[in-house]
């Protein structure tokens, strides 16, 4: 296993600039293959000392809906001590890791601008020599292809997008995801899609913690410089959206690694938001004005005429501040025999980027999501995601059902 660079920030707290170098061309298969976007790195762990645990309170005081808090004793923890710090303990015997022990309680006003701003990437790779044998159908490697900036406002020009930030035993992290349809309430949904390994951390570890959803994040593409002194409104222009429930495949909490492509042709979830202050009693869809219907038919590659994937690459020469798109026909990529294929496109996007939607015309010609980004080449130049099959409809059908009636 070669050495992989190393993170850029500091783990004591603030990130240390960084001198973006040049894109590197596309590399092959055998090149380290890095998860692009646990996308992230260490950041200040700590919440403010007024922050208040809240699953939506009107008079200020702690409020736990009785099932989070009854599945939060059953594991010892208490919630008092959760706010104050207590969720930064990450003893590897206490990580909550099975899909029925998701917990994540709301700490209002964590996710604050330097907190947001500081979320970065950390650098990790395999060689291929740690890759399996395929099944003998990978295309060759993709052109790259430079992605371009999607111009302001991203709420105008994709609604959709936003960012996933989360705490994980690393430091602050950050993904990219995207607003997708609930059939359970039509035009009011609730539901986020993203990368598996934006929410747990497979098979060596558990749940990540205080994962929340920015839409339209930096919505007027302001520059680092400029949102070293934004507001919380110029940062998350439609608010903070905590997970109150989430759900990843089987095949990623027990097979998902953070290196290279183990679990990957699985590595996608959903995730059931809500407004961290209790919102103005529109969903998420409302707030935005849009959510993508998701296929989950698996085009066979050679019916894919074109993919749009899109995210916030963080890893240099992109700073994750500003929302970024590639467009290219899909080709394949087989890790291994066993697992689907999974679509591979030439992109300069880098960490960061992953849990990003790859949206495509579907079945009725209008855009749908396909795919999500999950893995790349740590010299960036290609991405490629799973195709959304049975595995990925019983994820966000579960998710669904399970808030059908309210």
């Amino acid at each position: 296993m070669r050495s992989i660079r190393p993170s850029s920030t500091s783990r004591r707290g603030r990130r240390t600039r960084r001198t973006p170098s040049p894109v590197l061309a596309a590399v092959a298969l055998a090149s380290a293959l890095a998860l692009t976007a646990t996308a992230c790195a260490s950041g200040d762990t700590g919440a403010s000392a007024d922050s208040a645990a809240t699953a939506g309170s009107d008079d200020g005081k702690l409020k736990i809906p009785d099932d989070i808090g009854d599945r939060l004793k059953e594991h010892g923890i208490d919630i008092d001590r959760w706010r104050n710090g207590a969720w930064k303990d990450w003893d590897k015997d206490d990580w909550l890791r099975e899909a029925q022990d998701y917990v994540n309680p709301v700490i209002e006003g964590l996710w604050d601008p330097d907190r947001m701003r500081d979320a970065e990437e950390p650098d990790q790779g395999v060689e291929e020599s740690d890759i399996s044998g395929d099944q003998g159908v990978t295309d060759p490697t993709p052109q790259p292809v430079q992605a371009a900036a999607v111009p302001p406002s991203y709420h105008a020009n994709a609604p959709t997008a936003g960012k996933v930030f989360f705490d994980s035993p690393e430091g602050t992290m950050v993904c990219s995801a995207t607003v997708v349809q609930d059939p359970a309430h039509p035009g009011k949904s609730n539901m986020v899609w993203t990368a598996g390994h934006c929410v747990h951390a497979g098979k060596k570890g558990g749940w990540y913690r205080n994962i929340a959803f920015v839409p339209s994040y930096n919505d007027s593409g302001k520059s680092a410089a400029e949102l070293e002194s934004a507001t919380k409104e110029e940062i998350a222009p439609h608010g903070v959206w905590w997970g109150d429930w989430a759900q990843t495949s089987d095949q990623w909490i027990e097979q998902g690694g953070s290196t290279g492509g183990d679990g990957a042709p699985y590595d996608f979830a959903v995730i059931h938001v809500t407004p961290e202050k209790g919102g103005d009693g529109r969903s998420l869809e409302e707030t935005v004005g849009s959510a993508l219907p998701v296929d989950f038919d698996a085009p066979a590659v050679a019916e894919v005429e074109e993919v749009t994937a899109i995210g916030y690459p963080a890893a240099p020469p992109y700073d994750g501040q500003t929302l970024y798109r590639c467009q290219d026909r899909p080709g394949r990529l087989s890790l291994d025999a066993s697992d689907p294929t999974m679509y591979r496109i030439g992109c300069s996007m880098t960490a960061g980027s992953s849990g990003g939607g790859w949206v495509a015309a579907g079945a009725d010609g209008k855009p749908a999501l396909v795919s999500n980004t999950s893995i790349g080449p740590v010299t960036s130049g290609w991405l490629a995601g799973p195709r959304l099959g049975d595995e990925a409809k019983g994820v966000y059908d579960a998710v669904g059902e399970k808030f059908a009636g309210q």
